[in-house]
């Protein structure tokens, strides 16, 4: 009765620790499998980049909105059918998400040498770490075992991606949703210094703020004057755009916490991390010490790639990334 009773308690740990052991990311995961994958990816934002180089800043914001929605579970690569809006045509992701086609580039190229094993969650994670090495941040491993989810909402896309006019808290509050501290959000929002911004995201800093200010004070008055040329009033093109960190807007750098420093922070959202001693604080750490911001970016990376992913039997391996199987 007691070899019984330890034999069913062993079979209960070992299922418990398989169990854990399947939702957990594994860094090297296609080692045995597709070993290829990383570097088919990390050619393929090369040659992006060498093309355009704002199109890899496009691959770590896919990356961002892809795990705050569903989490990392590539739903942001979905086409819209007929039927149904998909997350990528939601208008906070369109026309300002960009870099499909390189995903897409990088999943033919892995299907051709290992068909139905790479998933495109994971190709999106690799494609983000990459973006940030090739623009001057640190490589760091990416671990993997992601699985693609099956469906992908445009109405659930305004209530999880964080808005350019949110304040400080409700920054904080997005983020810890996602299981993020408030320094995880400031050293995450240093991605802010690569690519551009919407003249449509900031109008409202520029033009007819308040009843008592006709822009935002908190915006430096010289850099107010260079985004009104940049961004006339009446100008309401929404594919105008403006780099969002003017002095090295291909760079990854801490040239974004000096232009808060500066009161040139592009969006309200970026400017609010002054609005409290303990966050101006941490803006000025990141500012005096490069290196270290650029570690705590790239945990931070690591971290929010792991936000609710599906593993296991949870999704699928999709052969084309923009359509479920």
């Amino acid at each position: 009765m007691m070899s019984t009773l330890k034999l069913f308690t062993f079979f209960v740990i070992f299922l418990g620790l398989s169990v854990q052991l399947e939702a957990q990311l594994q860094v090297d995961y296609y080692e045995n499998t597709c070993r290829i994958a990383e570097y088919i990816v990390k050619d393929e934002v090369k040659k992006a980049f060498f093309r355009d180089k704002g199109l890899v800043a496009g691959l770590v914001r896919m990356h961002f909105h892809d795990c705050f929605v569903r989490g990392c579970d590539g739903s942001i690569l979905i086409d819209s059918t007929s039927s149904n809006t998909a997350e990528k045509d939601s208008p906070v992701n369109k026309p300002s998400l960009r870099g499909f086609e390189i995903i897409d580039n990088a999943k033919t190229r892995i299907e051709a040498m290992c068909e139905g094993v790479v998933s495109c969650a994971d190709i999106i994670a690799f494609a983000a770490r990459d973006s940030i090495e090739i623009t001057g941040g640190i490589g760091y491993d990416v671990p993997a075992g992601r699985k693609d989810g099956r469906a992908s909402l445009a109405s659930e896309v305004l209530a999880n991606i964080p808005a350019p006019t949110f304040n400080l808290n409700q920054l904080t509050q997005s983020f810890a949703s996602k299981g993020l501290t408030q320094e995880e959000m400031i050293t995450l929002s240093g991605a802010h210094t690569i690519g551009r911004g919407h003249c449509t995201s900031f109008r409202s800093r520029l033009y007819n703020f308040s009843s008592t200010a006709s822009q935002d004070p908190t915006l430096d008055a010289n850099y107010a004057a260079q985004l009104k040329q940049q961004c006339p009033q009446t100008n309401n093109d929404p594919n105008l755009v403006v780099p969002m960190d003017p002095e090295s807007p291909s760079t990854t750098d801490v040239g974004y916490y000096s232009g808060i420093q500066a009161n040139r922070g592009l969006f309200t959202s970026d400017q609010t991390l002054l609005s409290s001693p303990a966050t101006a604080n941490l803006v000025d750490q990141n500012v005096k010490n490069e290196d270290l911001w650029q570690e705590k970016f790239a945990a931070a990376m690591v971290k929010m790639g792991q936000v609710n992913v599906l593993t296991g039997s949870a999704g699928e391996i999709r052969l084309k990334c923009r359509v479920p199987n």
